[in-house]
């Protein structure tokens, strides 16, 4: 029986020559990450379990979340994975200031490569497999396992294969496809399963489109998103890492429980409504009903705070005023992508239209802080959850958008069809 990409790569971890849906492996991790919630929570048990780490260059911490600490508990827990990692000679510690949200510069570092085994204490960790590796989150005691053993079990997931074919229209980006397919399936809709992404459309998606992709996998309650390794995702290998990988492809005779078929030139630029990241609204659909009147935008997160979404965003921005009612943060994912900005001029344009800039963190996406929202309020956000609650008092609301229709929404004051003020 023929195997999956993601099955592929579990089962070359675990020294097995195959593997199936619902089998249970004991596989060899390539990295183990976690950050400033996270991290701290594992310490005590892996200093239970081993007086070091498996692996100086497999175990990372980013701090992110709550940098710069917000406060005495915070700056506690910064400390505490800062000290650790000194302690045990951590190549890889992304300290604030020199970094970014830990989705972002773990490829943006070459930390994260094609064909690995990659696990995260963070459920997004799904994102590296747009680079083709099998990556995803787990809760505080399986990283510290990860880190004292670099061995974890799993169980293998069963697959859907989605078959892209087309190519996405103006302001139609990742993101969109994304939330499209989410609402498509529903939140539960891949639970446990591996969403493994095929089809000559993949062509026409950028990497950072299918960044956007893997990381809002988990939102469809899947073990992981991947995608196969194409001459761009080599190109951006070569770019960033010097690390050696390896190509996993799926068998032709591979097992899917499904296989969903999406022509990209069908989907609109999509929002989704509160308070699930499923419930999924065309802009078409939107335009029809009464405005809604918002209160915040936010643009950036691990989800959309790359290069070039921050371009995308500006060239909307360019030449217009935030509206009166709405204020706007802009968050780059890393320092090197606030860098481009500045260098680029965007940062300029933001600031004109009346955006607060802010510096490379989790921010406002898990109201922690930065753009706490109050109660009745509304945002919408280019970050990956609208859960109630997920950014400040349960009363408040979010919609998650492309950074384009986010742009356009902070210009109407509503959320708006950024194809009517990209014309302008």
């Amino acid at each position: 029986m023929g195997m999956t990409m993601t099955q592929k790569i579990l089962a070359a971890h675990a020294g097995l020559e195959s593997v199936t849906a619902g089998q249970l492996i004991e596989a060899k991790l390539d990295v183990v990450m976690a950050n400033d919630i996270t991290g701290p929570m594992a310490l005590p048990i892996v200093k239970q379990m081993s007086d070091k780490v498996f692996d100086r260059d497999k175990v990372v911490f980013v701090p992110d979340h709550f940098t710069p600490n917000k406060d005495i508990k915070s700056a506690e827990n910064s400390k505490a994975i800062r000290e650790f990692a000194k302690e045990q000679g951590l190549s890889w510690y992304f300290e604030q200031g020199k970094s970014g949200v830990e989705h972002a510069i773990l490829p943006e570092a070459g930390v994260v490569a094609a064909g690995e085994c990659i696990i995260g204490a963070d459920s997004h960790t799904c994102t590296y497999g747009a680079l083709g590796a099998f990556s995803t989150g787990v809760g505080t005691t399986d990283i510290a396992t990860g880190m004292a053993t670099g061995e974890l079990w799993f169980k293998v997931p069963s697959a859907i294969r989605f078959v892209l074919t087309g190519k996405p229209g103006p302001y139609v980006t990742g993101k969109d496809i994304i939330i499209h397919i989410i609402g498509k399936i529903g939140v539960d809709g891949a639970l446990y399963k591996s969403m493994e992404f095929a089809g000559d459309g993949i062509a026409n998606l950028t990497m950072d489109d299918r960044f956007t992709m893997a990381n809002m996998a988990i939102e469809a309650g899947a073990k992981n998103g991947i995608f196969p390794v194409d001459a761009l995702t080599e190109e951006y290998l070569r770019e960033h890492t010097k690390k050696e990988y390896s190509i996993y492809s799926a068998d032709d005779d591979a097992q899917y429980d499904e296989i969903v078929e999406i022509d990209l030139s069908e989907v609109r630029p999509t929002v989704a409504f509160p308070h699930l990241p499923g419930n999924a609204k065309t802009i078409d659909e939107i335009e029809a009903m009464e405005p809604i009147k918002i209160d915040q935008v936010v643009i950036g997160s691990c989800t959309n705070g790359r290069i070039t979404d921050m371009r995308k965003a500006a060239a909307i921005l360019k030449g217009h005023t935030v509206h009166p009612d709405v204020r706007v943060m802009v968050v780059p994912a890393t320092q090197k992508i606030y860098k481009q900005c500045i260098a680029e001029g965007l940062v300029d344009i933001f600031i004109d239209a009346g955006c607060a800039v802010n510096t490379p963190s989790c921010g406002p996406c898990m109201g922690g802080h930065m753009g706490v929202m109050a109660a009745g309020e509304k945002c919408v956000s280019t970050t990956n959850r609208n859960f109630v609650g997920r950014m400040g008092h349960v009363e408040s609301l979010i919609y998650l958008a492309s950074p384009e229709v986010a742009a356009a929404s902070a210009i109407a004051g509503c959320i708006a069809n950024p194809e009517k003020v990209g014309d302008k």
